[in-house]
């Protein structure tokens, strides 16, 4: 329940703090007064969106309160509990400061938030009901909204739109690959042919290398068994004077002369070892030329796998060495291709399982619709009667076709059907009801649906438009008991539902210092006779004007 509001510099309004009663509390004035100035400013605590015009033209930034009491409202509890908002336990500050360049910041219990979390909370705390509301009740979208809310169906509402959603998402895949398949046929025929010839030439990871390599020796083979056997001779092997010959020769010199001066056994121990490491060379020089062989067959095989793999990179665009993975990499985007083929084959399956999901869900949900529709039917035609349409007929057409396209919502098509005259056949609502009329039957409807989702603080800015005399009466009858069982705050100019009220406001307009002020006192008793005396006879107030508000009031206890 709405427990408090205080205003600081907000379009009008320089400093205003309220304080709100249970019950239904009236709020009235003379035209242009504001009297919707609180409603504005509570609708932007509980964010709506904000810009510079929110802010007094004197002023830096607009900043606006709201106290709420939810000691009753177990699901605001839960919300401030989850997102770790509590403040004192039985209450719940909202704070909204906006700011002359239009910029806002907003807080819940002193904590800084977002205003979508601030509207999140809000939904728990508050329902508005603007005067414009029997428009929207003309649109079908509207129409069905306001059924679903009265059925208060949300799961069957959430399974339809994930089936919805499923079923699109799938439907969105193969339209891509669809359209994915249609430019890939003629990529997927030249990487086939080009995927067989690179299987069919078959080269390994590491062949090219090795084949270069080899192909290298075998090219230079003459020349190497030529070269080898030249140094073998001079090493070792030579008739004449050899180089391990010179070398051996040397170290026993050297050894001699050591045995006279020992710091020559250094350089007698190198020699000796070179003659060794000589030996060692020249044997494996004579295993080499023997092993060495001239083999032009396969130096033929290898010149032609070589020059076959140059040219299958120049055909394909890469260097000899990156041919295998180039290879892999089209193996790759073919597969991948095939893949596409084969979830198209699938897709059709899963769409068609999708769909009749969606159908199920939508039937449930239509289901619940149309055992709503009847109890909605019956009870916005008994308000009617209420609200002197002593011969209107209303019901809601709730038509359900698995063949219509689908939506998130369902696959309903929706009308609600009105007669206000007896002999007249029911029609469409947009085509029979008066302004007055349909302001009657959206304040019906708006009523029925408030006490069936247990808001716990409604609001009516001006839903009286268009209603007077004997109907106002009965309007005002309606929000009282509506008021019983939860709090009501309605911006009215009628007497007659502004005299219903347990508790008033007036709200005034004054300009001091060329500046316009706006006021929202609370009426005692005598203030209230004189606010509804001023509302039947203008301001001319007489003492039969007096006595019929006194006489407004007294009615209702």
């Amino acid at each position: 329940m709405l427990s408090g509001l205080t205003i600081s510099n907000f379009a009008i309004v320089s400093e205003l703090e309220t304080q709100w009663h249970a019950g239904m509390t009236a709020i009235t004035g003379e035209t242009g007064a504001g009297k919707s100035i609180a409603i504005d400013a509570l609708s932007l605590c509980l964010g709506e969106r904000a810009d510079a015009a929110a802010v007094r033209p004197s002023a830096k930034q607009a900043d606006i309160s709201a106290r709420f009491d939810i000691s009753n409202l177990p699901k605001a509890q839960k919300y401030l509990q989850e997102h770790m908002l509590e403040g004192d336990e039985n209450e719940c500050l909202l704070r909204r400061v906006v700011a002359k360049n239009g910029r806002s910041k907003s807080y819940i219990n002193g904590v800084a938030v977002t205003a979508a979390q601030l509207k999140e909370l809000g939904q728990y705390l508050i329902s508005i009901h603007g005067q414009h509301a029997h428009q929207l009740l003309l649109k079908n979208d509207h129409q069905l909204h306001l059924v679903d809310e009265y059925a208060g169906h949300k799961s069957l509402i959430d399974n339809t739109a994930a089936a919805y959603s499923h079923y699109q998402t799938l439907l969105k895949e193969l339209k891509e690959l669809e359209a994915k398949n249609a430019q890939q046929q003629a990529q997927k025929q030249l990487l086939e042919y080009q995927v067989a010839e690179l299987d069919e030439f078959a080269l390994e990871e590491g062949e090219f290398e090795q084949i270069e390599a080899e192909h290298n020796k075998l090219s230079h083979s003459q020349h190497l068994l030529e070269g080898t056997q030249k140094q073998l001779y001079a090493l070792y092997e030579g008739d004449e004077q050899t180089i391990n010959g010179a070398l051996q020769h040397s170290a026993i010199a050297i050894c001699e002369l050591a045995a006279i001066d020992s710091s020559l056994e250094g350089i007698a121990t190198m020699l000796n070892d070179a003659c060794v490491q000589v030996e060692e060379a020249s044997r494996e020089l004579r295993s080499y030329c023997d092993s060495a062989e001239l083999d032009p067959e396969r130096l033929a095989q290898l010149d032609e796998r070589l020059g076959n793999a140059i040219s299958l990179a120049r055909k394909h665009m890469v260097e000899p060495s990156a041919l295998v993975d180039h290879h892999l990499e089209i193996k790759a985007s073919l597969q991948a291709i095939c893949v596409d083929d084969e979830r198209l084959s699938q897709l059709d399956a899963e769409i068609a399982d999708a769909l009749a999901n969606y159908q199920h869900h939508s039937e449930l949900l239509s289901q619940s619709r149309q055992a709503a529709a009847t109890q909605l039917s019956s009870l916005i035609g008994a308000s009617m009667h209420e609200l002197s349409m002593e011969n209107g007929r209303f019901n809601i057409e709730l038509d359900f076709d698995k063949e219509r396209v689908p939506s998130r919502l369902g696959q309903d098509r929706i009308e609600f059907l009105v007669s206000t005259n007896p002999g007249q056949p029911m029609q469409a609502l947009s085509k029979v009801a008066s302004g007055g009329e349909l302001s009657r039957i959206s304040l019906a409807i708006q009523v029925i649906i408030a006490q069936r989702v247990t808001t716990p603080t409604l609001i009516f800015d001006e839903v009286d438009v268009g209603i007077s005399g004997p109907t106002a009466a009965a309007v005002g009858k309606l929000l009282r008991r509506l008021g019983e069982s939860t709090q009501v705050i309605c911006v009215t100019h009628l007497p007659q539902v502004a005299s219903s009220a347990m508790n008033q406001f007036f709200v005034a307009k004054e300009v001091a210092n060329d500046e316009t002020y706006t006021q929202m006192k609370s009426l005692n008793l005598q203030g209230r006779i004189d606010e509804i005396a001023r509302l039947l006879g203008g301001d001319n107030i007489s003492k039969t004007t007096l006595a019929n508000a006194q006489e407004l009031i007294s009615a209702h206890g």
